[in-house]
Parts: C-alpha cells; sequence; structure tokens
C-alpha cells in the first residue's frame, strides 16, 4: 500500500502539466480529479483506467485478481480492433469467494490462474490488475508476478492500479507506470532506424489508426509501438528505441511521454488526426521531429506533396455535404482531445458549433477550445441532463454529437444524435475519416424519421369545429345527421 502511495504522489507531480507546475506543493499532492462520492456514478475507478488504456494490447492476457464482477464490468470497455492476436477478447480472472479472502487463498489462487494461462495459451506477457477486494487484504501481488515470471520463463506483470485508488484517469497514469517499470526498455530491437516514432493515447477505436497509419507507411515513418492501440507486447518493450513520439491523448498518457523523453531522448509533440487540417498538422509535427532528432530532411517536402494531394482528395468528396451541413448547428458532449479537434474538424466545413463540454479536457485543450471559438459561453464544464434536453427540445442544436450515456436524452428529445466516444461503429480519424464523419452526420440529420416523430400525436390533434345545425323537429335533425355521416370520411374530422 505504501509503494502504492509513493507512486500515486509521483504521478500528481506532473511536470509536463502546466496547471500542475502553477500549484503550490499542497496542492500539487492533491491531484486534480475530484474526490469520488461513494455510491455516487464516478465515471470509473483507477482499475478501470488501467484496463482501459492497457486491454488494446493485443496478444498479451489480462489477468483480473479479485471478484467475477470487476471483470464483468471492465470487459470490453472500449472499441478497440486488432489486426492479428485476439488473445485480449478473452476474460481472464482468479474469481475470489468469501471464502477464498476468510481463508487467505488469494495469493497461491492467483499463482495457480498465471500458471493455467501459461500453459494453456502460451503469452508472450500476463497482466495482472489487482482490484480493491485483493489490495485491501494484502496479497502482495508484486511478489506473486515477480515468482512467477522466473518459475515460468514470462513477462508477468503488476499493474498496481486498484479501484479505491482514484479516478479513471489516475488509473490510466498508473498504466503508463506499470509500462515504464516492468515493460518499456526491456527488449532491444535489432532494426531500429532514424524513422521509428511512437504513437501515444491513440485506442485505434474501430480501428480508426489504420486509417493514419497508411500516411506514415507513405512517408516512410514506422510506427515502432502505437500503446495502446493494435499493440504487441514486442513492440512496447522495444518503444523506447524510437527516436520521436506523439501523443494523442494527454489527459491520460503525459507521464508515460515525458519520461520516455527524460530516460530515453525520445522528443514528443501534442496532436489529433480529427479533421483534415489537425491530421496534416501532425504529420508536420512528427516530420519535423524526426528531422530535429536526424532523419534526412527530404522528408519535410514529401510531407508537404502528401498533404496536398490527401486534402485535395477530401476537400472534393466534402464538397457534396457543404451545401446540406451549411450553418447546421452541432452540440458536443465529450471531452479530451475531441473536445477541441472534433470542433475543429466541423467547422471547416461550415458546421456551426453552439456548444462544447470540456469536463474531461485539460487546460491546454480549453485553451485551444477558447481560440477556435473564440466565445466562452459555448463552452460548458458540466451540462445536467436537464438543460442538455431542455437544449434540444428547444431546437438550438440540429444533432448532439457525444457518448452512449446521452443518447437517450437526444432521442427524447427528438433529436438527431451521433456517437463519436469509444463505443462507436464507424472510425473518423485521418482524411478518410473526416469524411466519414461528415457522412455520418449528415445521414443523421436528414433521416426523414426526425420529421415524423416531430409531428403530433393523431389523439393529441384538435378536430374541427362544426356550426350545429339547426333542428326544426326531430326528423329534419335525423336526416341531417345521416347524410352529414355518410359523406364525411375520417379524414373530414380535423387536420394536425
Amino acid at each position: 500500500m505504501s509503494l502504492l502511495r509513493a507512486k500515486i504522489q509521483d504521478v500528481f507531480n506532473e511536470p509536463a502539466c502546466e496547471q500542475n507546475r502553477g500549484k503550490d506543493a499542497n496542492a500539487r499532492k492533491e491531484g486534480c480529479s475530484k474526490p469520488l462520492i461513494p455510491g455516487a456514478a464516478a465515471g470509473g475507478c483507477a482499475f478501470d483506467g488501467a484496463k482501459i488504456v492497457l486491454q488494446p494490447i493485443t496478444d498479451v492476457a489480462h489477468l483480473v485478481h479479485g471478484p467475477l464482477a470487476c471483470e464483468g464490468n471492465s470487459w470490453d470497455n472500449r472499441g478497440a480492433a486488432s489486426s492479428g492476436p485476439t488473445l485480449w477478447r478473452t476474460s481472464f480472472t482468479t474469481d475470489l469467494t468469501e471464502l477464498d479472502v476468510v481463508m487467505g487463498q488469494g495469493e497461491r489462487k492467483l499463482f495457480k490462474a498465471i500458471r493455467e494461462i501459461k500453459e494453456a495459451y502460451g503469452p508472450p506477457a500476463i497482466f495482472v490488475y489487482p482490484t480493491c477486494v485483493t489490495a485491501l487484504i494484502g496479497d502482495d501481488i508484486e511478489a506473486v508476478c515477480q515468482r512467477a515470471a522466473e518459475e515460468f520463463g514470462l513477462a508477468v506483470v503488476p499493474v498496481n492500479a486498484p479501484g479505491f485508488a482514484g479516478s479513471k484517469n489516475l488509473g490510466n497514469k498508473l498504466a503508463g507506470e506499470a509500462l515504464l517499470d516492468h515493460v518499456i526498455g526491456t527488449v532491444e530491437p535489432d532494426d531500429a532506424g532514424p524513422y521509428d516514432i511512437n504513437i501515444l493515447g491513440e485506442f485505434n477505436l474501430s480501428g480508426e489508426f489504420w486509417l493514419v497509419k497508411p500516411l506514415l507507411d507513405r512517408l516512410g515513418i514506422r510506427v515502432r509501438a502505437c500503446i495502446p492501440g493494435d499493440a504487441r507486447y514486442v513492440d512496447i518493450a522495444g518503444a523506447h528505441r524510437a527516436r520521436a513520439a506523439m501523443m494523442v491523448c494527454s489527459t491520460a498518457l503525459i507521464n508515460l511521454a515525458r519520461k520516455m523523453d527524460e530516460r530515453w531522448g525520445i522528443p514528443f509533440c501534442e496532436g489529433s488526426f480529427y479533421g483534415i487540417t489537425d491530421t496534416s498538422e501532425a504529420l508536420r509535427q512528427i516530420s519535423e521531429l524526426l528531422v530535429k532528432q536526424g532523419a534526412n530532411p527530404e522528408i519535410l517536402g514529401r510531407t508537404e506533396l502528401l498533404i496536398a494531394e490527401e486534402e485535395a482528395i477530401a476537400w472534393k468528396k466534402l464538397a457534396a455535404y457543404r451545401p446540406r451541413l451549411a450553418g447546421k448547428r452541432v452540440l458536443l458532449n465529450t471531452g479530451g482531445v475531441k473536445s477541441w479537434s472534433v470542433v475543429h474538424a466541423l467547422m471547416e466545413i461550415g458546421i456551426e458549433i453552439v456548444g462544447t463540454s470540456v469536463k474531461k479536457s485539460t487546460v491546454e485543450d480549453k485553451e485551444r477550445i477558447k481560440q477556435i471559438l473564440k466565445n466562452d459561453n459555448h463552452i460548458f464544464e458540466q451540462m445536467a441532463p436537464r438543460e442538455l434536453y431542455a437544449m434540444l427540445s428547444e431546437r438550438k442544436a440540429d444533432i448532439l454529437l457525444s457518448g452512449g450515456r446521452t443518447q437517450f436524452i437526444a432521442l427524447k428529445a427528438k433529436t438527431p444524435w451521433l456517437d463519436i466516444n469509444q463505443e462507436r461503429q464507424h472510425p473518423y480519424a485521418g482524411y478518410d475519416g473526416m469524411v466519414e464523419l461528415v457522412r455520418q452526420i449528415d445521414l443523421a440529420i436528414q433521416n426523414p424519421i426526425w420529421c415524423q416523430v416531430r409531428e403530433p400525436a393523431p389523439w393529441d390533434c384538435q378536430p374541427a369545429v362544426r356550426e350545429e345545425l339547426p333542428r326544426t323537429n326531430s326528423e329534419t335533425a335525423t336526416l341531417h345527421v345521416v347524410q352529414e355521416f355518410a359523406g364525411t370520411t375520417a379524414g373530414n374530422f380535423g387536420e394536425c
């Protein structure tokens, strides 16, 4: 437990974070996340955050040491994709019961589980995740992993991020610390070159990094390790021989980028592959970093040629959507890098941004948003579901871009909705990804279902008021009623 406290304090002291540098020593120790309220939906725990960062490493067995529910609730929490191994899709857990806890069988059961995984699957590594229960009862995860590694001849990596340690974001950083302490630098690649880079904080959601990697391949740039999207253990273990790195999500792995720079001299830049302009700028930054590290300057010229070619193709494809989407209003309820990169991408084709959330964004992300929108009224820290529903039901936005948790608010408000978070089904990165994002927005907004669901229900329609017929006697009144009924259809009784 003391080791965990020391690691958390080290993570909180992040020199690469401008906001962190501006705090005094005492405030820095408290970190940036608000304390979690027991029983409240806090958006994930440290264990969940560590699992998010490491599970996309595809050829590794991910073993959760704790009760069954911890693995059940954290499995498949990102829509990452793999181009090869499928071991990461298999759930492994020690499934501790009350009897195991009382009888002190946790460490024995963990060692047995590691042996069974080794014999059945033979992975290059096993990542072990302690949970709240096993951390509280004092199971020595590091000792068990060390002994198992020596006996079975494979890497067994302890990921010391139990849920009670803090927020999901803290778990992201603790996962990065686990890679630094036990994985990166343990394998020496024999093919290191001047054009090798690392991509940090890219999760390959819906396979979207596969839309970016061909661009780097055409420039002769090799991705030594993409952490964690579609990664292999040996690639991450040799990631310390890359010449430069690009950080996609600074909220999650800024500590990993900074420490790799300090230990192995790998400079990094922060960028985004969302949107045409941002994708082009990211390619330029990568090329410039490589040149500073000794690569041939001719790569700068090739990069500009590639950018000009790809931008021309992308803008030609987007031309068909401009008149259909010009002036459409979009509300974004997301965070992190998407809070500014998607905003910039949509504004490039004439879409108006009526609001974007910055709940999970860094100070640098917020500054970028202010520069792009130039209106603080369109930036909100957090919007309550009631306020979100009111804004959508009053037609202040034509579509909501968010994660799955707010989709039902949009549907209740009879407003189009598109998923841009981790559960999405379409890749939106790179030039082709931007075209796909615009196409999906157009399909959602132009869907004829919205005109139909916004019409009043038949029972809400007011029937037409008819003047009462003069009645001289009962026979005349009855005759008029019969004649009117005979000549009247259902559609004549009233219109909406």
